[in-house]
C-alpha cells in the first residue's frame, strides 16, 4: 500500500483495526475522506461515483468468497472525463456535454469492472483533451476549472490527463485511466511523479471515448509503480469488434506482470536519444543519473545523436489530428441522447462556445476547432498525404533507429519540470521531444519517475516498436527497482 493512503486509513481507524489490512470499503472511505480534505484546492476530480462504497463492499464479498486477494479486485480508480462510464456524465470538460450521461461503460471500463476495480469517479482534464485552442491551459476545463500540480499548486499538471495525474500523485486513488493522442498520458505522469503508459494504438479499445484522432488516440494506465501499470494493462488490453484498429489486440496481449524482473536490463542494448535531451540543465542531470542506473544494472547504452525524421513529423501531425477530430466527434456525438446533448457536430460545438463565451472562451479561444471545421474529410488528398507521410516518417524513423543501432528500446527525458500556470501566456512546455514520434507512429511509450529537479518531478521515457509493451514494462520495472526515484508530494 502506498504511504499516503496507509496514513489516511490508519488515522481513520481504531488502533487495532489499523494494524490489519484495511477492507476495500475502508480503503475507499479513506480516498473519499482525503479528497474531501484536499481536492477543493487541487481540483482534480470532476464527478464522484455515488456507488463507490457499494462497489467496494461487493469487492470485499468477492474476496471473501475467493479466500485470497485478487489482482485488481477492489482497486480504486479514477477515469478521465472523456471515457464513458455508465451513469456518470462524460463531458470532455465542456459545458456542451454537461448532461451527456452514457447508459453503458466504454469497453475498456467494462474490462476493468470485470476484473473487479472500483470506479471512484471522473477526473478533470484539459477541455476537449487540449485540442480546442493553440493557447489552451493544461488542466483547465469549463466544467471543472483548473487542476493544479500537487508538488507545487502554482504549477501545471500538464495536459490533457491532468486531473488523472494530479489525483493519483496526491493519493486520491490507487490509479487512473488517462488517454493520449500525443503526450496526454506521458506528460502528466512525468510532471506528477507517476508511471504512465501509452500503449500501441490498437491494443486497447477506443469505443466510448470522446475522440481526437483515430490514428493516434489510446487509453492508458497512470500509476505510482510499474507493477500497477502492468496489472491494469493486462485487464485493459484486448480486441473490440466496434474498433477495427484493435483487430490484432487479442493475439498480442499477454499477462504483462509476468515480464517484470529486476534483472531485465542486464545485457540489453538500449538507444540513448541524445537528440531529445539538452533542453534543460536540471533535467539533463537527472537523465545522466538515470543512465548511470541503467549501466549499473547491466544495460549496454548506445548514444543516438540525431533523428532527422523527427524534424518533419510535426509538419504533418496537425493536419491528421484536425481532420480526424471533425469526423470522430460527429461519430461520437451521434450516439448521445439528443434530448440532453444539444450538439451533434464540431460546428455545433463552436457555436455553443460562442453563445456561452463568458464561461467557455474567457481564458482562451477555439482556433484549432475553427481550423478543424474547415478540413475536407477523410477523403481529402491533403489529409491522406499528411497521414501517410507522417506515419511513414514516424514508424520508419523509429524502426530505423532501433535496427541500425541494434537496440531493443530507446530512452530519453520525457519532458522538463512543470511550469507556472499562466492564463495570460498559456502553457510553456520545457522540452518534450521524446514522445512525439511514438505518438504519430502509434508505438508504445512508457514514462517512469527519474527523480526531482528543484522539488519537481521529471520522467524517463522508454520507447519501443509496435506491441513491445511487455519489454518496455520489464525495462522500466528494473530501472524503477534500482533507482527508487519516485518521491511523493507533501500535501499533509
Amino acid at each position: 500500500m502506498r504511504p499516503i493512503l496507509a496514513l489516511a486509513i490508519a488515522s481513520a481507524l481504531p488502533l487495532a483495526a489499523a494494524a490489519a489490512q484495511p477492507s476495500h470499503v475502508e480503503a475507499v472511505q479513506a480516498y473519499i475522506a482525503r479528497a474531501d480534505r484536499i481536492d477543493g484546492t487541487l481540483g482534480s476530480i470532476l464527478a464522484r461515483d455515488p456507488t463507490a462504497l457499494d462497489q467496494a463492499a461487493e469487492a470485499d464479498r468477492r474476496e471473501g468468497m475467493a479466500g485470497a486477494p485478487l489482482a485488481l479486485n477492489g482497486r480504486a480508480l479514477l477515469v478521465k472525463d472523456n471515457i464513458d462510464v455508465a451513469g456518470l456524465p462524460n463531458t470532455g470538460g465542456s459545458l456542451a456535454l454537461k448532461d451527456n450521461v452514457p447508459a453503458a461503460d466504454a469497453p475498456v471500463i467494462a474490462r476493468l469492472r470485470a476484473a473487479g476495480v472500483v470506479i471512484l469517479g471522473k477526473a478533470n482534464l484539459s477541455e476537449w483533451a487540449n485540442i480546442r485552442s493553440s493557447e489552451s491551459i493544461s488542466g483547465w476545463s469549463g466544467v471543472g476549472g483548473q487542476t493544479r500540480n500537487p508538488y507545487d499548486l502554482a504549477r501545471s499538471p500538464c495536459g490533457s490527463s491532468a486531473g488523472s495525474g494530479a489525483a493519483v500523485a496526491a493519493g486520491l486513488a490507487w490509479a487512473a485511466i488517462g488517454t493520449e493522442t500525443d503526450g496526454s498520458v506521458t506528460c502528466p505522469s512525468a510532471v506528477n511523479g507517476l508511471v504512465g503508459l501509452k500503449p500501441t494504438v490498437g491494443l486497447v479499445s477506443r469505443t466510448g471515448i470522446i475522440p481526437i484522432s483515430a490514428s493516434q488516440d489510446t487509453a492508458g494506465p497512470m500509476t505510482t509503480t510499474v507493477a500497477d501499470a502492468a496489472l491494469l494493462l493486462t485487464a485493459m488490453a484486448g480486441s473490440d469488434p466496434a474498433d477495427p484498429t484493435t483487430v490484432e489486440a487479442d493475439s498480442h496481449k499477454t499477462n504483462y506482470s509476468r515480464a517484470l524482473k529486476k534483472d531485465a536490463l542486464k545485457g540489453k542494448r538500449i538507444g540513448v536519444m541524445r537528440y531529445a535531451a539538452g533542453f534543460h540543465g536540471g533535467t539533463d542531470e537527472a537523465f545522466e543519473a538515470a543512465l548511470t542506473v541503467l549501466r549499473d544494472q547491466g544495460a549496454i547504452l548506445v548514444d543516438i545523436k540525431d533523428f532527422p525524421e523527427g524534424r518533419e513529423i510535426g509538419q504533418h501531425e496537425l493536419t491528421i489530428l484536425l481532420t480526424e477530430l471533425k469526423v470522430g466527434l460527429a461519430d461520437y456525438l451521434a450516439g448521445a441522447d439528443p434530448e440532453k446533448v444539444p450538439v451533434r457536430t464540431l460546428a455545433d460545438i463552436i457555436a455553443f462556445n460562442k453563445t456561452h463565451a463568458d464561461s467557455e472562451l474567457a481564458l482562451f479561444g477555439q482556433d484549432l476547432f475553427e481550423q478543424a471545421e474547415k478540413t475536407g474529410g477523410l477523403g481529402d488528398p491533403a489529409y491522406i498525404k499528411a497521414r501517410d507521410e507522417g506515419q511513414t516518417l514516424a514508424r520508419g524513423g523509429l524502426d530505423r533507429l532501433l535496427k541500425d543501432n541494434d537496440v531493443v528500446a530507446l530512452v530519453g527525458p520525457t519532458t522538463g519540470p512543470s511550469w507556472l500556470i499562466d492564463p495570460v501566456l498559456g502553457d510553456r512546455y520545457v522540452g518534450g521531444g521524446a514522445g512525439n514520434a511514438a505518438a504519430v507512429a502509434g508505438y508504445p511509450h512508457l514514462t517512469v519517475p527519474m527523480g526531482l529537479v528543484k522539488g519537481l518531478p521529471v520522467g524517463l521515457s522508454f520507447i519501443g516498436p509496435k506491441w513491445s509493451e511487455a519489454q518496455l514494462l520489464a525495462l522500466g520495472f528494473a530501472y524503477e527497482q534500482a533507482s527508487r526515484a519516485r518521491v511523493a508530494p507533501n500535501l499533509d
